[in-house]
């Protein structure tokens, strides 16, 4: 009866997420302890979880099974298959109860509750600092490392984000995607014109919490 009803039986005593089943509940612990039994061997990476070493897989042998009917484009896993098919047709089947805001995948819906309830469950274990994604505490443990997985083809130069790759691209294409709609004038950053809109308007909403002197750029405040 419980696989109709749905009753979720197993809470994680951690944040309090529930599971109908044991077994699901006991991968999803190993969120918060970091544990990862399971490792490829092909590449040595460690996982939670058996299926998701079956998941990841297909990385190494380039298999992509599940392709779109529209473009052709082609996924290693059924599910990105599914939220791909949702980008032909706009629609936004996950909802926040909270905002109304939606998103194509579950997961980006479970990441934006996180902005409503200030939860962080991933927490790093150099210097505690919490994230909302997991994407971001990765990006974050580079800090730690030194490391710079992105390195650009021209100059050479290395990058923790790939966004900041994207962003220094520019600098040797001349790129400038982003413009003001006021005056005109483009910016390689998207950063920049939020800074540039702000110099017009006059919104300063970076505040000193000691003079209560307003500025527009995070760094004039600091």
């Amino acid at each position: 009866m419980r696989s109709h009803t749905r009753e979720k039986l197993n809470s994680c005593d951690v944040c309090g997420k529930s599971f109908t089943s044991k077994g699901n509940l006991t991968v999803h612990i190993r969120t918060h302890t970091g544990e990862k039994s399971y490792r490829c061997n092909v590449c040595g990476k460690s996982f939670t979880s058996k299926g998701i070493v079956t998941l990841h897989m297909p990385t190494h042998t380039g298999e992509k099974p599940y392709s779109c009917n529209d473009c052709g484009k082609s996924f290693i896993q059924k599910g990105k298959l599914t939220d791909h098919m949702w980008t032909h047709t706009g629609e936004k089947p996950y909802s926040c109860n909270v905002c109304g805001k939606s998103f194509i995948q579950r997961d980006k819906l479970t990441e934006h509750m996180r902005t409503h309830t200030g939860e962080k469950p991933f927490r790093c274990n150099v210097c505690s600092k919490s994230f909302i994604q997991k994407g971001s505490l990765t990006v974050h443990m580079r800090t730690h490392t030194g490391e710079k997985p992105y390195n650009c083809n021209v100059c050479g130069k290395s990058f923790i984000k790939r966004g900041k790759l994207t962003e220094h691209m520019r600098t040797h294409t001349g790129e400038k995607p982003s413009s003001c709609n006021v005056c005109g004038k483009s910016f390689t950053r998207k950063g920049s014109l939020t800074d540039h809109m702000r110099a017009n308007t006059g919104l300063t909403p970076k505040s000193c919490n000691v003079c209560g002197k307003s500025f527009t750029k995070k760094g004039s405040l600091t």
